[in-house]
C-alpha cells in the first residue's frame, strides 16, 4: 500500500493554482473550476486542491498543519529560492532533534508543509 494522492481544502482555487503551479513549480495535470478542483504530479504523488468551506463534503481551508512534507536535496537552496519569491515561512530551516533537517512554509490559505531532508552533516 502506498499513499497514491494528497487533497488540500484551499479557500480562492484559482490564487492556489498560481502559487504551486508558478512558485512551487508543480506539474498541473488538470483543473475543474466547476467543481473547485485542481490536480498536480508531484514525483510520483498526486496532489490535488479542493475550494470549499468545510460544509456538505468541502474539504475546509487555512490556518492548520496539513501534515504533508515535501523532500528536497537541499532545504537550505529551496528555502532561498521559494522565501526570494514571497512564500512564507512559519519555521526557518534548522537541525532537528531527530536528526533531520527541514523548514515549514503556507501556502496561501495559510495551509502549513514541511520542506524537509535527512542531512547527516547537519546532525
Amino acid at each position: 500500500m502506498r499513499i497514491g494522492y494528497v487533497i488540500v481544502g484551499v479557500g480562492d482555487l484559482d490564487r492556489s493554482v498560481a502559487f504551486f503551479r508558478d512558485i512551487m513549480g508543480f506539474e498541473l495535470l488538470h483543473t475543474a473550476p466547476e467543481f473547485g478542483f485542481a490536480s498536480f504530479r508531484v514525483g510520483d504523488l498526486h496532489f490535488s486542491l479542493a475550494a470549499g468551506d468545510g460544509g456538505d463534503g468541502g474539504h475546509g481551508t487555512g490556518n492548520r498543519n496539513t501534515g504533508i512534507g515535501f523532500m528536497v536535496e537541499d532545504v537550505d537552496a529551496v528555502h532561498a529560492e521559494l522565501a526570494a519569491k514571497g512564500v512564507k515561512f512559519t519555521l526557518e530551516p534548522g537541525p532537528q532533534p531527530w536528526g533531520g533537517y527541514m523548514g515549514m512554509f503556507a501556502d496561501p490559505d495559510d495551509n502549513i508543509y514541511y520542506l524537509d531532508q535527512a542531512r547527516q552533516e547537519h546532525a
